[in-house]
């Protein structure tokens, strides 16, 4: 049983946030476009982002500040143009943006973090936001989670929001975030952006290990079509506000906190890849039996993005053959005399070897998963064994449709 529970609340449920999301005008089509989020003192501050060679400008500004100095007090998101690949000219309005906000809070502007998402080689619309700064400032709420996670989206269907809770010292110390992606899903740490918030005291190093190894086991094992973004993003500030004992050091205490945070980001990575493009369906790939970790993870990730094993789980076809050849082209040692492949309890591969199995039955659970309840019943379970090493991991994917194809072939048209 997990050491924590859900609670409502998302960014805002840790004690000391508030957040906002408004309608600046970013957006053509009028919908909310402009996110905050505000911790009532200075919190630490991690962030995790993309590898890409081509960053957008408010990726080189977070990246820029964090080492510089590892605390913010806010988050700052436009949605509508990316700001990536937009010159000089776009790194200049983005120290802008952090000034303005900052001026229109009262802190310092290194205290700001900043993240843009819409279409690449498009500058922020600086008079929009210019106007939509002092509105987001004063609609800052205990209760707008629900507003800011609006705000951040593009083309995603639904918002992504989690908070959970657990005990540390005998107090209540809690975990929230908000999540946007739905194409150019593939991250390297899609426009993927994740911002966390906790009210746990924790040493800067310490947090900064956390959110990349929660990274790694969520964010980073997720892919709906290949494609890493210019703009992921992955910001966390926790700002000591639950008044537990710091944690400077790993623990019992340490791990709890990283145990939590982690849920938290493959609960939002979930998200993510579920409402994939097109999508009708979640895909997790589970490998057992690898030599490590990183070796189970990057079968189980080479799996989930198989355009093959995709189109396959979108047909309702139980093809085993592609998620085999995914699982060899991983770039991971194993003997294939040693692979089982499951496909939720049908065993259709033991010892390397075929077995017969309930075509029509499997393709029904396919097809079941596909009507059913979201994050709940739409999840089509494969597992993969390798052979006899202590090495799990796990990936999250989604099936290919064809509306993947019409979504992105009309993206700026």
């Amino acid at each position: 049983m997990a050491d924590w529970q859900e609670i409502t609340g998302g960014i805002t449920a840790p004690r000391g946030y508030q957040a906002a999301g408004i309608t600046a005008g970013l957006k053509p089509s009028g919908l909310p476009d402009l996110a905050l989020i505000f911790s009532e003192v200075e919190a630490i501050a991690a962030g995790v982002f993309t590898t890409s060679q081509v960053k957008a400008a408010c990726v080189e500004y977070c990246r820029q500040r964090l080492q510089a100095k590892q605390s913010a007090r806010a988050i700052l998101c436009n949605a509508g143009q990316a700001n990536a690949a937009t010159g000089t000219q776009g790194y200049l309005d983005t120290l802008e943006s952090a000034l303005a906000i900052a001026q229109a809070l009262n802190i310092l502007s290194e205290s700001v973090l900043l993240a843009s998402t819409g279409v690449i080689g498009q500058r922020i619309k600086m008079d929009a936001l210019r106007s939509g700064i002092p509105k987001v400032v004063a609609a800052l709420s205990e209760t707008g989670s629900d507003a800011a996670a609006g705000a951040i989206i593009t083309t995603d269907l639904v918002t992504k929001s989690i908070a959970l809770e657990t005990t540390i010292s005998d107090r209540p110390v809690r975990i929230g975030g908000i999540a946007k992606g739905s194409g150019m899903i593939h991250p390297n740490m899609a426009t993927m952006l994740a911002f966390v918030t906790c009210d746990a005291v924790v040493s800067p190093h310490l947090w900064q290990q956390m959110l990349a190894r929660a990274a790694d086991r969520s964010f980073n094992s997720i892919t709906v079509d290949g494609d890493t973004s210019t703009n992921d993003s992955l910001i966390a500030l926790a700002n000591g506000q639950s008044r537990t004992p710091a944690i400077i050091e790993w623990g019992a205490e340490a791990e709890k906190l990283e145990a939590m945070l982690t849920a938290v980001c493959q609960h939002l990575a979930k998200a993510i890849a579920r409402d994939g493009e097109g999508a009708t369906c979640l895909i997790e790939v589970e490998v057992t039996g690898a030599h490590d970790e990183l070796s189970a993870r990057q079968i189980a990730r080479t799996i989930a993005g198989s355009s093959l094993v995709k189109s396959a789980i979108f047909g309702r076809d139980p093809n085993w053959g592609r998620i085999a050849a995914a699982a060899g082209r991983a770039g991971v040692p194993f003997e294939q005399e040693n692979l089982q492949i499951k496909l939720g309890d049908f065993l259709m591969l033991e010892n390397g070897q075929p077995l017969e199995f309930d075509r029509a039955a499997a393709s029904a659970y396919l097809k079941k998963a596909s009507v059913g309840a979201y994050l709940q019943q739409d999840t089509v379970l494969i597992s993969v064994n390798v052979g006899n090493g202590y090495g799990v991991g796990k990936a999250w994917g989604c099936d290919l449709s064809y509306d993947y194809v019409k979504i992105n072939a009309e993206y700026t048209t």
